[in-house]
């Protein structure tokens, strides 16, 4: 079992960078694989990036590729997001989640088996 509480979220201007963190509980956050998902007002869940349980190999969405990194922290049980040059349309609720296959990167929701609450990223033009 993993618990998952996203932090980091709030209103920024476009061109701007925020820093998204997801800490976990449990022994065992080391072994997952982790994901970042979005989901804005009327659309699907959709998603981000994936990081492997190592950090070694990370996958990402067309639309944040270049502007977003994921990464880290196994001895903190945090996983990061740094989004830079954001635009409007980044606007949504963003998810941490975690894939308890950690050598495999995957990018549907279903994989994931925990979920965080999800904190509001807003990105004013």
């Amino acid at each position: 079992q993993v618990q998952l509480v996203e932090s980091g979220g709030g209103l920024v201007q476009a061109g701007g960078s925020l820093r998204l963190s997801c800490a976990a509980s449990g022994r065992t956050f080391s072994t997952y694989a982790m994901g970042w998902f979005r989901q804005a007002p009327g659309k699907e869940r959709e998603f981000v990036a994936t990081i492997t349980w190592s950090g070694a190999v990370t996958y990402y969405a067309d639309s944040v590729k270049g502007r977003f990194t994921i990464s880290r922290d196994n001895a903190k049980n945090t996983v990061y997001l740094q989004m830079n040059s954001l635009k409007p349309e980044d606007t949504a609720v963003y998810y941490c989640a975690a894939n308890p296959n950690g050598s495999v990167l995957y990018t549907r929701p279903t994989k994931f088996d925990f979920w965080g609450h999800g904190t509001q990223v807003t990105v004013s033009s």
